[in-house]
């Protein structure tokens, strides 16, 4: 028996889309969800972009009107969980425009010497020197967190390193774990929650990953539905001590 759910969390790659290519039942699905007036937010670990930048995508190439306000990043959920924690208001940030415009936006200024936190992300031109100046500022006191764990990403080149592989650096110089924000982790689905102001129990997550979507799902206490059009099968679902809440072959079997 399927639930009525009053919010949905949706994964982007092998859900919405897979790499350049539509998936029509997605759109389909956003379209349902829009005209029943449910609200949703799009949940995507990368914070090298904007919420601008990512449904401007989703707009343009993949039939979908997507607003910036359906656009969670970890970037963004980074911001407001330093918001919560109330340390400071300085930040020294290795990551991309996606991860540091959202840190400006929430009133966080940057700073190298003491800073309240050392936020390491996906970062195209990372150096020794931030490297050091983020290792330096952690042993110095400052509060060490990481955007997400992926440790690779697909592009058209193959699996280059992701997010998790820079923060894992930082974590050897200075023999610190980082606190993650971004799924698996439960810190980004709690934020994204305190959006909508609903109960773990009235929302749900809507993924084609195992290992970061449902993960997330379970490790917050949200339901979740697996969409068998991205990376996880069926075979790789048997193996699995806790099963998603719901397991489905395209998004239009899904009535909203």
């Amino acid at each position: 028996m399927q639930k009525k759910y009053k919010a949905y969390f949706i994964d982007l790659d092998g859900t919405l889309y897979r790499g350049k290519e539509k998936i029509p039942a997605a759109a389909r699905f956003i379209a349902r969800l829009q005209a029943a007036g449910i609200p949703f937010l799009v949940l995507t670990n990368n914070t090298t972009q904007t919420p601008e930048t990512v449904a401007r995508n989703l707009t343009a190439n993949y039939d979908m009107q997507i607003a910036p306000e359906n656009v969670y990043t970890a970037g963004l959920a980074t911001a407001d969980y330093l918001t919560r924690l109330n340390l400071g208001k300085t930040v020294y940030a290795i990551g991309e425009l996606g991860l540091k415009q959202a840190l400006l936006n929430q009133g966080f200024t940057f700073a190298e010497y003491k800073p309240d936190y050392v936020v390491v992300g996906l970062d195209w031109d990372v150096t020794y020197r931030k490297f050091e100046k983020a290792t330096l500022a952690i042993q110095r006191g400052a509060k060490f967190i990481g955007t997400n764990a992926d440790t690779n990403l697909p592009n058209e080149r193959g699996l280059v390193p992701g997010a998790g592989s820079v923060i894992a650096l930082v974590e050897r110089s200075t023999q610190q774990r980082a606190t993650y924000v971004g799924k698996p982790e439960p810190i980004m689905l709690e934020s994204a929650l305190a959006h909508f102001g609903l109960d773990k129990s009235e929302a749900i997550m809507v993924g084609d990953n195992y290992n970061t979507d449902i993960m997330a799902g379970i490790n917050t206490g949200v339901d979740t539905l697996l969409v068998y059009t991205g990376y996880s099968k069926p075979a790789d679902i048997e193996k699995v001590a806790v099963k998603p809440t719901y397991e489905i072959t395209s998004l239009d079997q899904w009535e909203v």
